[in-house]
């Protein structure tokens, strides 16, 4: 079954960012593989009255199904609406590796659809952007491309890689000329997975490349861009899984602040993923062994939800998205 994501009551991806731009914020974009995710991100979005964008892989997309994913947006939006607030709130397909998930997540009613043409050369990048950019604007969903390669892997099951790759601000301007894509994704130091930094000699941490921002935003003023990989790795979530049986390695995420000011320049979108999946990850197993007997589920999921709409309202705060309504 086909889907218009107007129908299902999704806002249009590209005018959340004309006005994030305009304003001066970032708007979340919050990757979700559980129903507790998904309540804890619309509970943070209604008390902060902040437009969201749902982040969906291809990997979730299939294991949910289309209709499913259809309907859980749509659930989402119609909470929304219930609580008498007008909130933006779009439903992104990210990391969509090839022409085919994106023509298949556009026909399932997401506003936006993400094409990862970065490993690709140059000119195939270019060339399998701008035939995503032709099918999905006849639709008007907007398109979200990718120049430069972050370290990590993006989930369980990807392909990955241990190299970063900075973006060349100049070959990013002549690929949102020639590609048409309306939002660009680059590389500027944050890294998809666990480890995001490594420290300087003197424990501090690198910053991030606002340069290659203030270039490409000086050239194409009004030009929306995404950051990927920006999740700040609670230390406290990394020990609470390991204290009850979980195995992670000690990492740095990145900083708040750096976060913050990225904001405040030309990015207009920023993907938040594993900060979600470790807060549910270390409350369940904290509460799995505080209740050793439990056999129901919800003994857990029900006590996740408000936990995980803490950690989104502290995202909303960083990117300067509340009360943008």
């Amino acid at each position: 079954m086909k889907y218009d994501y107007k129908e299902l009551g999704l806002a249009n991806t590209k005018e959340m960012f004309a006005k994030a731009y305009n304003e001066g914020y970032a708007v979340p974009a919050l990757n979700f593989v559980t129903i507790e995710q998904l309540n804890g991100i619309v509970d943070a979005v209604i008390e902060a009255k902040s437009p969201v964008i749902l982040l969906v892989s291809p990997n979730l997309h299939r294991q949910l199904g289309q209709e499913m994913t259809a309907r859980l947006a749509q659930v989402a939006a119609d909470r929304i609406k219930t609580s008498g607030l007008d909130i933006p709130i779009a439903l992104h397909l990210d990391h969509g590796m090839s022409y085919e998930h994106c023509v298949e997540a556009i026909e399932g009613g997401f506003s936006s659809v993400m094409i990862d043409g970065s490993k690709l050369p140059f000119e195939e990048n270019i060339a399998l952007t701008r035939k995503v950019v032709e099918y999905a604007h006849a639709r008007n969903v907007t398109v979200e491309a990718e120049l430069g390669i972050l370290k990590g892997k993006e989930e369980e099951g990807t392909e990955g890689t241990d190299e970063s790759m900075y973006t060349d601000p100049a070959m990013a301007v002549e690929f949102i000329e020639r590609s048409g894509c309306d939002s660009l994704a680059i590389s500027i130091g944050t890294c998809h997975g666990l480890v995001k930094m490594v420290p300087n000699e003197d424990g501090s941490l690198p910053e991030l490349r606002y340069d290659i921002l203030e270039y490409i935003s000086e050239r194409k003023p009004g030009f929306p861009i995404v950051l990927h990989g920006c999740s700040n790795i609670s230390p406290e979530y990394v020990e609470m899984i390991n204290k009850h049986g979980g195995s992670i390695e000690k990492t740095a995420g990145i900083p708040d602040g750096q976060v913050h000011k990225a904001s405040k320049l030309a990015v207009c979108k920023i993907n938040i993923a594993t900060d979600g999946w470790i807060c549910g990850l270390a409350n369940t197993r904290r509460i799995l062994d505080e209740e050793p007997k439990a056999i129901d589920s919800r003994c857990f999921t029900l006590k996740i939800r408000p936990i995980m709409k803490e950690l989104y309202l502290h995202k909303i705060e960083i990117m300067g998205s509340a009360n943008r309504i």
